[in-house]
C-alpha cells in the first residue's frame, strides 16, 4: 500500500505510552497507525476530531472490552502528529488528558515558529 501520510510523534509522549502497553496493544496501535498512513479516507472508528477543538483527533484503539486513545493533529494535512495516549475507563474522555493534548499541540507549533 502507498503511504499517503506521514505519522510522526511529537518528543517522547507517545513512545512512552506505547511501552506500557501489552504487545497486543502495541500491534493493534500499529494497525491503526498503519491506516492513518495509507487510507485515502480513515474511517471515524479508528480517527475521530475532537468536538470544541481546534484540529485535535483521536486515534480510536479497542481490543476485547479495554478502549485507549492516542491524540493527535494533522500538520499540513499531509503529516499527523502523535501526542499523549491513555487508557479510556470511561464514556468520557477525560478533559485533562485533552487539556494536555492541545498544550502539546500549541507548544509543537511554538516549537516549529522558533526553527
Amino acid at each position: 500500500m502507498d503511504q499517503i501520510r506521514k505519522v510522526v510523534a511529537y518528543k517522547d509522549y507517545f513512545e512512552i505510552f506505547l511501552k506500557k502497553q501489552p504487545i497486543k496493544v502495541q500491534n493493534k496501535i500499529y494497525k491503526i497507525i498503519e491506516a492513518i498512513e495509507t487510507f485515502e479516507r480513515i474511517p471515524e472508528s479508528y480517527l475521530k476530531l475532537i468536538k470544541g477543538t481546534k484540529g485535535l483527533y483521536e486515534a480510536r484503539i479497542s481490543l476485547a472490552s479495554n478502549i485507549w486513545r492516542v491524540f493527535c493533529f494533522f500538520d499540513k494535512g499531509k503529516l499527523v502528529i502523535l501526542l499523549n495516549g491513555f487508557t479510556k475507563k470511561t464514556k468520557k474522555t477525560p478533559k485533562r488528558e485533552i487539556e494536555k493534548a492541545i498544550r502539546l499541540m500549541k507548544e509543537y507549533y511554538e516549537n516549529k515558529k522558533e526553527e
